[in-house]
């Protein structure tokens, strides 16, 4: 990863890392591994939202270690802590990438706030940058300014989007927006969905009938449901999560905001409690600062003191 890349995910990670983190250098001195250590420690770990789930896999792992080797002092669990949390968040499988078949189908949810149209823009800038053909679905009738905000992305990225009247039917948006992506030759199509609250049944089930138009239109479509998780959220967004991922069938997830969150460990009880990969992270203001997961930036971003050198 080039240099500009690692210092950019140290620095969105700053405020975590200060907040949260920095109580584990205290923690990884030279103590003795006693009980009220093992509390001491996964105090400091729920405390960076990281989950239960997650925080007692993170302990029992490091117990388990402690064992196997003998160790008697927390300054000798530094690398142990590490590559744990490594392993909560590296399993993940290899992200579907369009082929020269069919419109590669995107199709991204969330809650309002997340910074989901957002997103959206900046995952068409990031097909781009491979030479891809990007067209934008804006299917979030709902909200008054969505198609607006949309199309200042569009006119930045020169590109094109189809959208419908304010309050129509975000359903005949996606079939419109579909069958364009396919007559236009289109590579991926991106459909930005409206952000409803994920404790309103009715509405969730207007997130399956878009799913549902989708494939109609495209044989196997979507190819990708992305969800929007606002990094500052916390343990909300493992709510959030479980909620579209049993109406829709979440396939990653997209941590948005990271770089302005005190919380930034709950990536690790999404991906360790829920099975759901993040595909993507949200580190800044731009239009170019979407950046795939990197699993080793990320935990080393959390835990710089913890990095082998020369990482």
């Amino acid at each position: 990863m080039p240099r500009v890349a690692r210092e950019l995910w140290s620095e969105s990670l700053r405020r975590t890392r200060n907040a949260t983190m920095s109580r584990l250098a205290s923690l990884f001195g030279a103590r003795e591994l006693t009980a009220a250590y093992w509390e001491d420690l996964e105090t400091a770990l729920i405390q960076a939202d990281l989950g239960p789930k997650a925080c007692r896999s993170l302990i029992d792992g490091l117990k388990r270690a402690a064992s196997e080797s003998a160790v008697l002092r927390a300054d000798a669990l530094r690398s142990a802590l590490r590559q744990s949390m490594l392993e909560l968040v590296s399993w993940a499988d290899v992200a579907p990438t369009p082929d020269d078949s069919r419109p590669h189908v995107v199709l991204v949810v969330g809650v309002n706030g997340t910074g989901k149209t957002t997103s959206v823009a900046r995952l068409a800038r990031l097909h781009q940058r491979f030479g891809r053909k990007v067209l934008l679905g804006a299917a979030d009738t709902f909200r008054a300014a969505a198609d607006e905000q949309l199309a200042r992305w569009v006119e930045r990225l020169e590109t094109e989007m189809v959208a419908g009247a304010p309050g129509s039917d975000p359903g005949a948006v996606v079939y419109q927006a579909s069958e364009a992506a396919l007559s236009g030759a289109y590579d991926v199509l991106i459909i930005d969905t409206s952000g409803r609250m994920h404790t309103s049944h009715n509405l969730m089930a207007e997130l399956e009938k878009l799913h549902r138009v989708a494939a109609k239109v495209i044989q196997g479509a979507p190819d990708e449901v992305l969800l929007v998780i606002d990094g500052t959220t916390g343990q909300n967004g493992l709510a959030q999560a479980r909620a579209f991922t049993k109406a829709v069938g979440v396939t990653g997830v997209i941590l948005a905001k990271l770089d302005s969150s005190a919380r930034g460990g709950v990536g690790l009880a999404i991906s360790s409690e829920l099975g759901l990969p993040i595909r993507y992270v949200g580190l800044g203001e731009g239009l170019d600062d979407l950046l795939p997961f990197d699993p080793e930036r990320y935990v080393d971003g959390l835990l710089p003191e913890l990095s082998p050198a020369g990482l």
